[in-house]
């Protein structure tokens, strides 16, 4: 699903709100969203899990077929971690729909 796909169907699902105020709620939560991640806070919605972000560091390696040594700069790495009641969920979800991993 992707951000139009959402609105659309959180629009359909609230039907006294329009298109357009759906669309800003969904703009404003993710914009928010983006602020904390980007101030390395801490994103927890229960029952559906937590995000989180993290800055690794800079780092050498070396290409093992060369021997060229290889600067990987520090960047910042992004983690879900879903929570238990969506976990029991999914897993009912599979059961239901038979699916394999």
């Amino acid at each position: 699903m992707n951000r139009a796909e959402l609105i659309a169907a959180l629009a359909k699902k609230q039907p006294h709100l329009t298109k357009k105020d759906v669309e800003l709620a969904v703009g404003c939560i993710l914009t928010q969203m983006e602020r904390t991640l980007l101030e390395k806070g801490r994103i927890e919605i229960r029952d559906f899990g937590s995000f989180t972000a993290r800055q690794l560091q800079a780092r050498s390696r070396r290409n093992p077929k060369t021997g060229e040594e290889l600067h990987k700069p520090s960047h910042c790495v992004f983690r879900f971690k879903p929570g238990k009641e969506l976990k029991l969920k999914v897993d009912k979800a599979k059961e239901k729909y038979q699916i394999n991993d």
